[in-house]
């Protein structure tokens, strides 16, 4: 198969989909890899390093999309590559396309087939392509949560761990997944007083188990959450429906209940968001000011730290891209279950029921394809 790897143009987004060993494995099985000029530089990979391994360097985004037979790539395509991408061409990379009606009609509209990393599952309803991303967003997330709490930053000016004989600051997550007990670890770690909500019972004691003493967890409702960011210093949302977009656990009306200073940090925005006002933002641009409380909500938080986000990315995908690779996507889906969920869009059509029920638009089950 003749693989593409373009390079990322979203805003500050410097991750690559594919690491040079990653390329040099595909090769290895006779695949043609065909990579865009500097798309491994942000990651800190040259192109050399790429040709060592087999691949090949081609000058523009266009001659990359204009070869492959699959795109391998790390963020959705956005507005400028949607005329690059061609019939029956196959998309493997996050699209969150339950948040986005102009990329989900794009999409249709090229009659692709995208495969979305987001939405491949495991028997055990695990998200495999997600929980590398989300591990590295939920520690990210306490990260820029304590350094926007400063005062120059518009925070509460409060120390997220505080010192002997000052408390520390208190830190509500929403979610107790992937990202919400990557964020816990975090926060627990500088030494917060952390409180995890999340609707399941049995992911509640688990957590209680394994969580050091200073995280405690909570039922998550609007009665209780209502109560908790009245006292919150740091909030972090960490919902997940996979596929789907995320409902509002924090509405406008909300905000003025919590203290001026306080920080949201918002790591479902690239699925519509959990807190009702949050908006996607940039690294470039990444905080915003509504009521007094500093909102953060960057769709790509992962793309800060490209060179461990990158890794930890091609670690998981990699064996499914030879999947692909080697039997084509058809092939491959019906030889692994786990892909199945991935397929969102496939020659015009919507195939995931979540992608079509959240714009009204006309669903059809993915077993016509298969």
């Amino acid at each position: 198969m003749i693989i593409g790897v373009p390079k990322e143009i979203k805003n500050n987004e410097n991750r690559v989909a594919l690491t040079p060993a990653g390329a040099k494995e595909l090769v290895k099985r006779g695949h043609t890899v065909y990579v865009q000029h500097t798309a491994g530089e942000g990651s800190g990979f040259s192109d050399s390093e790429y040709e060592t391994a087999g691949a090949k360097i081609l000058p523009t985004i266009e001659a990359t999309y204009e070869i492959a037979e699959m795109i391998i790539k790390v963020k959705e395509p956005i507005e400028p590559e949607y005329a690059l991408i061609k019939e029956d061409q196959l998309l493997f990379t996050y699209f969150h396309f339950a948040s986005h009606e102009p990329l989900t009609k794009a999409m249709v509209d090229s009659k692709a087939v995208c495969l979305a990393y987001e939405t491949v599952e495991k028997s055990d309803r695990s998200l495999p392509l997600l929980i590398p991303m989300s591990e590295v967003a939920g520690r990210m997330s306490v990260q820029k949560g304590a350094n926007y709490l400063e005062k120059p930053l518009k925070g509460r000016g409060i120390l997220l761990g505080g010192v002997p004989g000052v408390l520390p600051a208190k830190v509500l997550i929403l979610g107790g997944g992937i990202v919400g007990t990557q964020a816990a670890w975090m926060a627990a770690g500088l030494g917060a007083d952390v409180t995890i909500m999340d609707i399941s019972l049995q992911r509640m004691r688990y957590l209680e188990d394994v969580m050091p003493a200073n995280v405690n967890t909570m039922m998550s409702n609007e009665y209780n959450i209502r109560k908790m960011i009245k006292s919150a210093d740091l909030i972090i949302g960490a919902v997940l429906i996979p596929g789907a977009k995320a409902p509002h656990l924090i509405t406008r009306d909300m905000l003025k209940d919590m203290r001026p200073g306080t920080v949201l940090v918002d790591v479902a925005v690239d699925q519509g968001g959990c807190i009702e006002t949050c908006k996607p933002t940039t690294h470039e641009n990444p905080t915003f000011i509504i009521d007094d409380v500093v909102h953060y909500c960057v769709a790509n938080m992962p793309g800060a730290v490209p060179y461990t986000s990158t890794l930890a990315l091609t670690n998981a995908t990699l064996p499914y891209a030879i999947q692909l690779a080697d039997k084509g996507w058809k092939k491959a889906a019906q030889e692994n279950a786990e892909l199945i969920p991935g397929l969102n869009v496939i020659n015009g059509d919507i195939v995931y029921k979540a992608v079509a029920e959240a714009f009204g638009m006309n669903y059809v089950p993915v077993e016509k394809y298969l």
